[in-house]
């Protein structure tokens, strides 16, 4: 036995001292890094940190300089994302923590042209004089908007729970931008804030708990192949809605949003209420069609329950508002739900209705923030309804387009806001939702009832008081721009419907 022993020693090769080492001493594999599918976020903190040096060191900075980098690195953003559409690489890159796909594109392209809207809308109002310039605006609509995009391309939880803290960090102080009522809006909303991105983090831990893994394709092959923890699953679902819930104005998360979008600044809130519902719910349906996928028939019910009291506390509470950026504010809360009816079906129809409706509202809410800035801005209360009496007579074209964006916002025909419902409502019908349907079609005519409200006032009442509006061509330009694609793809639907088709089937 010995003598066998030593011969086998004998005979077993010596180790190389080049070979690689084995065991604990192996170097740690480090993933091939692909930038390519994360140029549009290099692109925008780059230009955000450019214009951050520029207001730091320059002796007066100006606002059409802010303004021109600000614009130029969100072209070269959308830009960069377009290029991307045909992308044959990896379906997933660094370390499969980013997704390459072209439902990253479209939110990409979607979320830097709100944010270009949002930095017209500023660069206007602080050259009127009725908003303080604050050249920081403008890196930090960038960096909110690389956070917005980094969301929507999140593959692993923890790069989705960073995308949503440099969004939300840059949208607490864009909210506080605007003075005394801007800065108690921006408290409460970095409270609530806080409060929601804890709860998240939190359902990212029992996520990890449950499969061992934050990876969203390794979590959905975890809950499939029956390896995980069921129940700390499902507390990781609860915790995770309740967080996006947060973003997204879903009730009963909203109560930060009417008094947000009060106080804060119009530019700033023209752009959080389209950006940050749009990367919300993209990152959204990723998590929730892909990452717990296997648990479909649960968390459809948590999505009905959240759809059925939206639309209706929204719809409710929007009838008995005075004030137009709060009308709006609860207008976000039942568009949510509308939106997330629309995903109770648990498939590629739903996920196709809920990225139709998230563009067409997008259109719709920035079109009429822009046009609620330049009315009645020389009065103390100009979001009053009060304001609004009588704009037809004094400043038909302002009322004309705010018209259209508020009747797109009630579902009338033959703008895209119409169309946009009955794709939800589609959806929701094929997955044998329709008691929900009826419930949201119900809303809808409450809703309906507090947009026209306002439309009546602009063309039927007198004003009470002297009220002055801006006539100024640029933001009126922005708001025919809106206005014609809200009629023009209520007219022609397959335009957008086209591209959301071959966009909406997430690649792994």
């Amino acid at each position: 036995m010995i003598g066998a022993i030593h011969v086998l020693a004998q005979a077993a090769p010596s180790p190389s001292p080049f070979a690689a080492p084995t065991g604990p001493d192996a170097p740690i594999a480090t993933p091939v890094l692909v930038f390519q599918p994360v140029i549009p976020e290099l692109i925008l903190c780059g230009v955000a940190i450019v214009g951050m040096l520029y207001e730091a060191f320059a002796r007066r900075s100006s606002r059409s300089v802010h303004m021109v980098f600000a614009l130029a690195g969100l072209a070269g953003a959308g830009i960069a994302a377009i290029k991307l559409w045909n992308w044959a690489g990896d379906a997933t890159v660094l370390g499969d923590s980013i997704a390459a796909d072209r439902f990253t594109v479209v939110a990409t392209v979607v979320l830097v042209i709100a944010a270009a809207f949002g930095v017209i809308h500023y660069t206007h109002e602080t050259g009127s004089g009725r908003l303080a310039f604050r050249g920081e605006f403008y890196p930090l609509v960038l960096f909110a908007t690389a956070g917005m995009v980094l969301i929507a391309a999140a593959n692993d939880l923890i790069v989705v729970f960073i995308a949503l803290e440099i969004l939300s960090l840059s949208l607490y102080v864009l909210t506080g931008l605007g003075g005394r009522r801007s800065d108690e809006a921006a408290m409460k909303y970095f409270l609530l804030g806080a409060f929601s991105s804890a709860l998240f983090l939190y359902g990212v831990a029992m996520a990890y708990g449950a499969t061992g893994t934050t990876k969203i394709p390794d979590i959905v092959g975890a809950l499939g192949g029956q390896t995980g923890s069921q129940a700390l699953a499902l507390l990781a679902l609860g915790l995770l809605v309740i967080g996006f819930g947060f973003k997204i104005a879903a009730a009963p998360f909203h109560m930060w949003t009417p008094d947000v979008y009060q106080g804060a600044p119009t530019p700033v809130v023209a752009f959080m209420s389209a950006a940050t519902k749009v990367a919300a719910f993209f990152a959204l349906m990723r998590v929730l069609d892909v990452a717990l996928q296997p648990l479909t028939s649960t968390w459809t019910l948590v999505i009905y329950g959240l759809a059925i009291v939206s639309v209706v506390l929204g719809s409710v509470l929007m009838a008995a508002q005075r004030d137009v950026k709060r009308l709006l504010g609860y207008s976000s809360v039942a568009h949510a739900g509308f939106i997330l009816a629309g995903l109770t079906s648990p498939n590629t129809i739903g996920i196709r209705a809920a990225m139709f409706y998230l563009i067409a509202y997008s259109v719709m809410t920035v079109g009429a923030f822009g046009i609620t800035m330049l009315v009645g801005v020389k009065t103390d209360e100009p979001s009053s309804y009060d304001s609004y009496d009588g704009l037809s007579a004094r400043s038909p074209g302002l009322a004309a387009l705010l018209a259209i964006f508020l009747l797109s916002l009630a579902g009338i025909p033959p703008t895209v806001g119409f169309i946009a419902k009955l794709t939800v409502f589609g959806a929701a019908i094929r997955a044998g939702n329709w008691p929900l349907v009826v419930v949201c079609v119900l809303a809808s005519v409450i809703a309906a009832y507090a947009y026209l409200r306002v439309v009546l006032r602009m063309y039927f009442r007198e004003p009470h008081v002297a009220v002055e509006d801006d006539r100024s061509l640029l933001p009126q330009v922005a708001g025919f721009v809106l206005a014609v694609a809200v009629v023009v793809l209520g007219v022609f639907p397959r335009v957008l419907s086209s591209v959301i088709e071959s966009a909406s089937i997430l690649k792994w």
